[in-house]
């Protein structure tokens, strides 16, 4: 994909029919700043396609939401096809199954959270969030419920590492840097979300890429940075720079997450007083318990399943507040 910071609409036919009065009322309206719009049309009339035409005139970021997945998955292909040469990325929600957990106080029954993450809808996904924050010419068609899960964009920006060649950067640092954004040392079974260690040379593989990326070292110097074949360990070009994104998209810096903690356990104590005030023991213990239980993970590991529960305090929100946009 050859990144022109610009949209490039590919169709083979022209807009005909009340087409061009509808892009023409669009764009216009796009311009003047107008934040509700209607596009009214059958099934079949061309909507997407007046969309596209919209989207490469006013030459903006445009984010395309489905109400399913199966719509979705229509609306990004037929996007791919009118911009081949631009970011046309895919956000849907990522569980093949989930399992809510719950909760039986009458006979202390807990039923622990299960679920199920397509890998590869996870790779596209975090795939996304990058396209995002390294181009301009970015569709990306979402469903309604995948906002779900994510933290704040500023943190999942600053917690970028950055590699360049010939920068100062201690082998040590960047493997720390690496755990901090929820990378995992594996000298085996080398997948997505993974980096290796041998000798000089490092090697991780980044969540959104279908291949590797290896650093060797001078002293704290970088000498040089590649990609390679997963399978071969081929060398398939030379980088002078590369981004290597958090392998989950709700990171936090540990300030934050320190001071998230305090807070939770502030709530947790508000909460199991007044549910032991009202006589539910078995409630206010098992809170205790599982809550307890997830802070000990987040000062530990930096995450704990079910984390954005904890978004508000994570953010630094009160409480009802709405989640950052």
């Amino acid at each position: 994909m050859v990144s022109t910071d610009r949209f490039e609409l590919h169709a083979p036919f022209k807009p005909a029919g009340d087409q061009p009065l509808a892009i023409e009322e669009l764009v216009k309206g796009v311009r003047e700043g107008r934040q509700h719009q209607v596009l009214l049309g059958v099934t079949g009339s061309g909507k997407t396609y007046t969309v596209a035409n919209v989207i490469a005139q006013v030459q903006k970021p445009t984010l395309v939401l489905s109400p399913n997945k199966i719509l979705a998955a229509q609306l990004y292909a037929e996007f791919k096809e009118f911009f081949p040469n631009n970011a046309v990325e895919y956000f849907i929600s990522y569980y093949d199954y989930y399992q809510p957990e719950a909760y039986v106080p009458s006979s202390d029954t807990y039923i622990e959270k299960d679920a199920s993450i397509n890998d590869h809808i996870d790779r596209l996904r975090l795939k996304a969030t990058s396209a995002l924050l390294e181009r301009k010419d970015v569709i990306i068609v979402a469903s309604v419920s995948c906002i779900y899960g994510l933290g704040t964009p500023e943190n999942y920006r600053s917690m970028c590492v950055r590699l360049e060649k010939g920068s100062t950067l201690s082998r040590e640092d960047l493997l720390q840097n690496l755990v901090d954004i929820h990378y995992e040392r594996n000298e085996v079974a080398f997948a997505r979300g993974k980096f290796r260690v041998k000798g000089t040379p490092s090697k991780c593989f980044r969540r959104t890429w279908k291949r590797r990326c290896a650093s060797n070292w001078k002293g704290n110097q970088i000498e040089r940075i590649c990609e390679i074949h997963p399978l071969t360990g081929k060398v398939l070009r030379e980088k002078e720079r590369a981004y290597i994104y958090p392998a989950r998209h709700f990171v936090t810096t540990r300030p934050e997450l320190d001071a998230a903690v305090q807070t939770i356990q502030q709530e947790l104590a508000d909460r199991t007083t007044a549910l032991r005030s009202q006589g539910k023991l078995l409630e206010a213990q098992r809170l205790d318990q599982r809550t307890r239980f997830d802070m000990e993970m987040m000062r530990e590991m930096g995450f704990c399943h079910g984390i954005e529960n904890y978004s508000r305090h994570l953010s630094g929100r009160p409480a009802a507040s709405a989640r950052p946009a």
